[in-house]
């Protein structure tokens, strides 16, 4: 579960990026982080990864604050960042070991992860190549595989299904709803609503920095009557010329 309570970051006086956003992910579902560009959803994800260090606020990440306690923090997700270009003279086998590593997951748990999701995603005959040489879809996928290999409880992904081809989205989709399926919980950011209307149990909207809504798809369709999700978001976020 993740929980943020009252995160704000601003840049400059002028400039609130996040603005005193309270909300939860829960386990058990899949949430989307839906916004325009700007709206603030990168720099929510860098607070809650840690990389970015909040102006006011608190993120419990299964419980555990990540100012607090960074480290026990940081052992309870697997983050996809927006970019996959990273570690690029590695090797797909090298980097995954190497994230391996890093979160301390033994030979045998690493080796049947590598085998059994590198199938999954068609990497498999590739491990031997440098990242360098992917294509930007491989890459996308080698990073997504990375960031879980130790089996995270919370994972947070940012865009994750740009630059994949349709196999490995639906793949990747699949494994979000397996990995909720068994009480875990998944955050993604997005722009593309029809994604988020199928594959999402909640969605949160934010607009400059402030939330807009949170809850169930049918919440929201609830205050829109006849409304798709499209019109709804265009509503909410203002970005229509009505």
């Amino acid at each position: 579960m993740i929980e943020v309570k009252n995160l704000t970051k601003k840049f400059s006086k002028n400039f609130i990026a996040v603005n005193d956003t309270s909300w939860v992910a829960p386990d058990g579902a899949i949430t989307g982080f839906i916004g325009p560009n700007g709206a603030g959803k990168t720099t929510t994800l860098s607070m809650i990864t840690g990389s970015l260090k909040p102006d006011n606020g608190e993120i419990l990440l299964n419980g555990i604050d990540i100012m607090k306690k960074p480290i026990e923090a940081k052992m309870q997700f697997g983050f996809v960042s927006d970019s996959p270009d990273h570690f690029l003279r590695l090797k797909g086998i090298e980097y995954l070991n190497f994230m391996a590593d890093v979160y301390g997951v033994d030979t045998k748990t690493r080796t049947d992860f590598i085998e059994n999701y590198s199938k999954r995603f068609g990497l498999f005959d590739a491990l031997n190549n440098t990242i360098l040489s992917y294509s930007h879809g491989m890459r996308q996928k080698m990073m997504v595989l990375g960031c879980l290999i130790h089996n995270p409880k919370i994972w947070l992904l940012d865009e994750p299904l740009l630059g994949l081809d349709p196999q490995s989205a639906f793949e990747l989709k699949q494994m979000m709803r397996e990995h909720c399926d068994k009480g875990n919980s998944v955050l993604f950011s997005t722009h593309v609503l029809e994604v988020a209307e199928k594959l999402c149990d909640r969605i949160i909207i934010i607009k400059h920095g402030v939330i807009q809504f949170t809850g169930t798809l049918t919440e929201l369709k609830d205050q829109y009557p006849g409304e798709d999700l499209e019109n709804i978001f265009l509503k909410i976020t203002g970005d229509n010329n009505e």
